[in-house]
């Protein structure tokens, strides 16, 4: 089990990560914090939880420009499909590199860029 210090590093970690992802609230909310603090408790590794967060973000800003829109992402338990096929089937060491280059690519690349805000428009 991870020390205090380490788990609130941990904590702070996958919630930054998320948020700072494209098409993400712009705060945690406490269902949020319970995923986060599951992850450490079942002893995901940070880099696996990284490489779902990017790999979930990045399948979603590539697919076809003809499909229909997806809504934002509202939840951190969004990723976690992500963090079990990751954990089944490990990455590569240079995965992380490769996922972090094209999220920024395909981020930049997007035609409307998505502003973050505290009021969801599809209400």
């Amino acid at each position: 089990m991870n020390s205090s210090a380490e788990s609130t590093a941990y904590f702070t970690s996958v919630i930054c990560m998320y948020l700072q992802l494209p098409e993400t609230p712009v705060r945690a909310s406490l269902a949020d914090q319970a995923v986060a603090r599951c992850l450490d408790k079942d002893g995901v590794p940070l880099e696996t939880v990284e490489a779902a967060l990017l790999l979930g973000s990045l399948r979603r800003l590539i697919r076809p420009n003809d499909a229909p829109p997806l809504s934002p992402i509202r939840s951190l338990a969004y990723f976690l499909p992500v963090i079990e096929e990751l954990k089944e089937t490990p990455a590569p060491g240079n995965y992380l590199d490769y996922l972090r280059l094209k999220l920024q690519q395909a981020t930049k690349s997007r035609a409307t860029t998505v502003q973050k805000n505290t009021f969801l428009r599809d209400r």
